[in-house]
């Protein structure tokens, strides 16, 4: 049952809900997991690579508001909830304990890459059905390879 009327069809909006969705827990996983290796990063390039997850988690979250908030206009309730987070990101684990800055660099290039490709996949899933929905991931998806490409200049 939506409460919210949307102007996308029913199949249009499964599709375009979907993919928010997908979206959404997938920021909010990037978030936590960019916010655990940010507590527990040591190392030489502590304070440099530190300094670079607090701008991750600033995107992730800030996207993951706009991701739920667009989810929510076309009638879609948006779940963000720690139980189907655990069961639906597509980001690897990360190990718990101290973990040294260039397995925190490789951590988050990793996270990163998984994500970006699911968004690459959820764009073209958007394409027809709901350009404002795909214009907003292809803001955030060039956000996110920012971040990426500077996470791999870190390891090189």
């Amino acid at each position: 049952m939506s409460v919210v009327k949307s102007t996308l069809s029913d199949g249009d909006r499964k599709v375009v809900g979907d993919a928010l969705q997908g979206a959404l827990v997938d920021l909010v996983d990037l978030s936590l997991v960019a916010k655990q290796v940010h507590w527990n990063i040591i190392g030489p390039r502590f304070r440099s690579v530190h300094l670079q997850l607090d701008d991750v988690v600033d995107t992730a979250r800030s996207y993951a508001d706009t991701v739920a908030e667009r989810a929510s206009a076309i009638g879609v309730s948006p779940d963000g909830r720690a139980e189907t987070v655990a069961k639906t990101s597509g980001i690897d684990t990360v190990q718990d304990g101290w973990i040294k800055d260039a397995e925190v660099v490789r951590v988050m290039v990793d996270a990163l890459g998984a994500v970006i490709a699911r968004m690459r996949q959820r764009i073209k899933e958007t394409d027809e059905p709901d350009p404002v929905t795909q214009d907003i991931l292809i803001g955030l998806t060039a956000d996110l390879e920012k971040h990426h490409w500077m996470f791999q200049a870190e390891s090189a």
